[in-house]
C-alpha cells in the first residue's frame, strides 16, 4: 500500500511534530476503527449506508486512498459484507503500522 499522500497530509497538519503527527494517525485508526465496528454490527441498509459514508469521509480528509477505496466499495455492498469488513481491518492494520517519513 503507498502510504505517501497520507504521510504527506499528516505532515502538512502537524508539521515537524512527529508526536502530533503520531496522535493524528492515532485519531484516523481509533475512528476508522469505530465506524468499521458500526458497519460489522449494521443489519440495516441505513446504518450500513451511514457507517460506509462516514468512513469514506474520515478516509478523504486524511488523503487515506485505500481506505477510501474500500469505503467507496462498502457504499455499493450489503450490509455486513464479511469480505469487506476484512479488507477494511487489513487495510487500518496498515495504516496504523506504517511508517511517517
Amino acid at each position: 500500500m503507498d502510504h505517501g499522500a497520507l504521510s504527506v497530509a499528516l505532515h502538512a497538519a502537524a508539521g515537524d511534530d512527529a508526536a502530533l503527527v503520531r496522535e493524528l494517525r492515532q485519531a484516523l485508526v481509533d475512528s476508522a476503527h469505530r465506524q468499521i465496528d458500526l458497519m460489522s454490527r449494521s443489519r440495516c441498509d441505513a446504518n450500513w449506508q451511514y457507517s460506509c459514508l462516514r468512513l469514506k469521509g474520515l478516509a478523504a480528509s486524511f488523503e487515506a486512498a485505500e481506505l477510501l477505496a474500500l469505503a467507496e466499495e462498502a457504499v455499493a455492498g450489503a450490509p455486513g459484507d464479511p469480505v469487506v469488513l476484512r479488507r477494511l481491518g487489513a487495510a487500518l492494520e496498515e495504516i496504523r503500522q506504517a511508517p511517517l517519513d
